[in-house]
């Protein structure tokens, strides 16, 4: 998984994960990742409006956001 993003990071690509936050619930999430740090990742949440940190290990996917028609 941190290959993957630092892969996804270094090219600059929103991506979609899934992710299972604190509650047990899984949601997806569309992500501008902006920095790795130690086993966190900093990233600009597109679903939220708002900057967040994800714990690596509840991420259970990721993969290239899907690109809007026109965009």
């Amino acid at each position: 998984m941190l290959r993957e993003l630092q892969r996804y990071l270094e090219a600059g690509q929103l991506v979609d994960v899934i992710y299972l936050d604190r509650y047990g619930q899984t949601s997806k999430r569309t992500l501008r990742l902006l920095a790795i740090e130690g086993n966190r990742v900093k990233a600009f949440c597109l679903s939220r409006s708002a900057p967040r940190v994800f714990a690596i290990e509840n991420i259970l996917a990721i993969y290239p956001a899907a690109q809007k028609k026109g965009a």
